[in-house]
């Protein structure tokens, strides 16, 4: 009778309500259907992995990191010295202080580990969280993971972003509508610039904004700037504004965005001592200690970056990538909306008529536009995007639902032959 009672089917758990409900998710849907594609071999624009390795003395510090018997234990929960003290050397420069790497910086399995851990240092049962759209899917869960609830306020594409093509800094936030979102319930709000998937870089004035309001409430900002080192434009950290916001804000970083290590999975919360501390204890509880030779690496790389001229390099050669790529857009006329930052670029696809007698798979046809549309990218040209109502609430999929976000993170030869599968849409595109 083993797995089954008499007379019974297998037995079949009852799974917790915050798994139970999950549609499934979009990276399963595109990356099952690009092995899947007639077209092959793929040309993978979609999940923002990097498709090419860190730079030599990152990964030579890695390496090496195996060799030493300490770095293949466990390291301190709150993070290895060294990396601890890598990160507020190369911090304390922005901050305008010296960072304190024992009170005011922990490390965490991943920036979304981070994330989770400051969620569940904070949140309890019915506590409210503010998250723009779109947002970053991971956002949701680990908010509700603890109990917490999430209120939505919608930023606002560009007017013409149909039409034309616009700058990432034309997404705005109506600051009205995020004070009325605030009850007296809501703890924290999650900001993040340069942002994904839109690519914008929050200005000095809208971050002061965001700031004097949640001064004002005592509310924690979250703010996840993972990609710190990839901006086009000005870039101002929302914790560097004054003393007031800086005692209210956890900035997130990610040695994989930074150091092109994804799966590395090191990520850092820098913040005052009153909310580190609490973060820091909740991390503990979800994982206890990080990977230690891969903290002891990109230590190495915060020591040894500027000596190689890597993050002044490691910009210029995205915005390189992002321009070559984006050429394809220009030449279709499909309007795209430029980045500030980041690797990831929007592009406008309400051009593309998607044929009358196209079959979608039931799970597919169910979901918005972009989700049809990235199918038939995949299965007639070859390459994969992601649909960016993934990131958007079903009352404001709308906004994105023409709309799909491709990752420039990739070797040339990679940009080259997407543009080249690209141009098979010719044939689609409506004038």
């Amino acid at each position: 009778m083993s797995g089954t009672a008499a007379g019974a089917g297998p037995f079949r758990p009852k799974p917790a309500a915050r798994v139970a409900g999950q549609k499934q998710d979009v990276w399963s849907i595109v990356n099952e259907a690009a092995a899947a594609s007639p077209v092959q071999p793929i040309v993978n624009m979609g999940q923002g992995f990097f498709g090419y390795n860190p730079p030599q003395f990152v990964i030579d510090a890695a390496k090496q990191a195996l060799d030493k018997v300490d770095c293949n234990q466990y390291s301190p929960t709150k993070g290895r010295p060294r990396l601890k003290k890598a990160i507020a050397n190369a911090y304390s420069p922005f901050f305008g202080r010296a960072l304190d790497p024992e009170k005011e910086v922990t490390i965490t399995t991943g920036a979304n580990e981070g994330m989770l851990s400051a969620f569940m240092g904070f949140l309890e049962k019915g506590d409210e969280v503010i998250v723009f759209e779109p947002f970053f899917d991971q956002y949701i869960s680990n908010i509700e993971m603890p109990g917490g609830k999430v209120v939505y306020v919608p930023m606002h594409p560009p007017k013409n972003g149909a039409t034309q093509t616009t700058s990432a800094a034309e997404w705005t936030l109506n600051m009205d509508e995020f004070e009325k979102a605030i009850t007296p319930r809501t703890r924290m709000v999650v900001l993040n610039s340069p942002h994904n998937p839109i690519g914008k870089v929050f200005s000095k004035e809208e971050l002061q904004a965001i700031g004097d309001v949640c001064v004002k409430h005592n509310i924690i900002i979250l703010s996840d700037e993972v990609y710190d080192r990839l901006y086009y434009v000005p870039f101002t950290r929302i914790a560097t504004l004054s003393p007031e916001i800086a005692n209210l804000t956890i900035t997130v970083g990610s040695g994989g965005k930074n150091f092109y290590a994804t799966g590395w999975r090191v990520g850092w919360l820098i913040g005052p001592e009153h909310l580190i501390k609490y973060v820091s204890a909740a991390h503990t509880r979800i994982c206890y200690s990080s990977v230690s030779p891969l903290q002891e690496a990109t230590a190495i790389g915060f020591e040894e970056a500027d000596k190689h001229n890597f993050w002044e390099e490691s910009k210029k050669e995205m915005k390189g990538k992002m321009d070559k790529f984006n050429a394809i857009w220009d030449e279709l006329g499909l309007p795209y909306s430029d980045p500030e930052g980041g690797y990831f670029v929007l592009v406008n696809m309400s051009r593309v008529r998607l044929p009358d007698d196209y079959k979608f798979p039931p799970h597919v046809a169910e979901r918005p536009r972009d989700f049809k549309l990235s199918w038939f990218l995949i299965n007639k040209v070859g390459v994969a995007a992601i649909p960016p109502t993934e990131f958007f609430t079903p009352e404001n999929a709308h906004i994105v639902e023409d709309w799909l976000r491709f990752a420039v993170c990739k070797e040339d030869s990679i940009l080259e032959a997407a543009q080249e599968r690209l141009r098979g849409l010719k044939e689609y595109i409506k004038e």
